[in-house]
């Protein structure tokens, strides 16, 4: 049983390959690079066929697509994206077709909004709950923490805080299923995004843009890159000071209101790649070690992140491997509808008009 997962990363894509469990192909790729040239993408995850599956970059999520299933209209709800859009999450549209239209065997995965596990009252009026690469960051997560504790899948609770190079999010696991999530886009601040914005400053933007979404975070306030999490860690300016202040604390909120979803988390798991640190590590459970103790997603593979390995261990269990039991209690079979379904302050037929649907 050979399968890969793929992390469609801000800065860079991932790729996990596990074969009977072990890892056979660790890979990352400059984001720039990999969407400039998708075809040279699918041909390196070609290069390791045979394939039981590819668990493809999903965007905010679909509730399990083949490749050969994907229409444009999927495509545009995964992507949340009009004709035309290259901002933010859309410039993967290009990867995602090009790997819908090979011979791979590949599948969507969903983002949080789809999954049955999490209440109707907790998705209105979200489309971004979480995107499908978070919730392959806590298939990890959960994974980890039944081996590590020797218990059952169904015994696992945690909160997810994924410290990405774009975004910062957070999902609640209970039991062993997701049940809550903070997306990136509604959210605390991230290094490049400002997270949720305040309703009165979307009105003062004018136009809400991909590209804003995209901007407006831990960077801009620093006014340096913060490419480094170290380096960001350890503020030399008061720009700097403000933008670490912010975004630590934002990352720490977000797990403190999750806590109302999951009130005694054995564990709170830091993903993503300012998750790296060290001092990053160390602050967080600093101020989060009241609520539970604090972990890093240490996971199976040296370079891909933790949303490329959960990838992966997703993909091993819908192809029917040794990780079936972990796709089972995530219930992902059971996903369904679309990221539009619980729109009131915008409708759904005016949000499907503005992706031109």
């Amino acid at each position: 049983m050979r399968v890969i997962g793929i992390d469609p990363g801000t800065i860079s894509i991932d790729l996990c390959g596990l074969e009977d469990g072990h890892v056979f192909l660790d890979a990352s790729i400059p984001s720039a690079v990999a969407l400039s040239d998708p075809a040279a993408v699918v041909a390196r995850i070609a290069a390791e066929a045979p394939l039981g599956l590819v668990a493809g970059p999903s965007g905010y999520g679909l509730p399990l697509v083949r490749g050969h299933e994907l229409s444009d209209e999927a495509l545009r709800l995964a992507m949340l994206a009009a004709p035309g859009d290259t901002g933010g999450i859309g410039k993967l549209s290009t990867l995602v077709r090009a790997l819908a239209a090979s011979p791979l065997p590949v599948v969507f995965t969903p983002g949080v909004v789809h999954l049955s596990t999490v209440p109707a009252h907790r998705k209105i009026n979200r489309a971004d709950l979480g995107t499908a690469d978070k919730v392959c960051a806590a298939a990890l997560a959960i994974a980890q923490q039944a081996q590590r504790r020797g218990c059952a899948l169904e015994d696992v609770s945690l909160i997810l805080l994924e410290l990405g190079g774009g975004f910062t999010a957070a999902l609640a696991v209970s039991h062993g299923q997701i049940v809550d999530g903070i997306g990136g886009t509604s959210g605390p601040l991230g290094i490049r995004s400002a997270g949720a914005l305040d309703g009165e400053v979307a009105f003062l933007a004018g136009e809400i843009t991909k590209a804003i979404l995209f901007s407006g975070g831990a960077a801009t306030v620093a006014g340096v890159p913060a490419s480094d999490p170290d380096a960001f860690a350890n503020p030399s300016s008061p720009r700097e000071r403000v933008a670490w202040e912010a975004w630590l604390e934002g990352g720490c909120k977000a797990v403190a209101a999750l806590a109302m979803s999951v009130p005694r988390p054995a564990e709170i798991v830091l993903s993503g790649r300012f998750a790296g640190s060290d001092r990053v590590v160390g602050c967080f459970a600093e101020r989060l070690e009241t609520l539970a103790p604090v972990r890093r997603a240490s996971g199976i593979a040296r370079i891909a992140k933790a949303a490329a390995q959960g990838a992966a261990l997703i993909a091993d269990g819908l192809a029917g491997g040794i990780n079936a039991p972990l796709v089972g209690v995530l219930a992902l079979r059971q996903a369904a509808g679309s990221v539009l379904d619980h729109l009131y302050v915008v409708s759904p037929a005016d949000a499907r008009r503005r992706l031109g649907l």
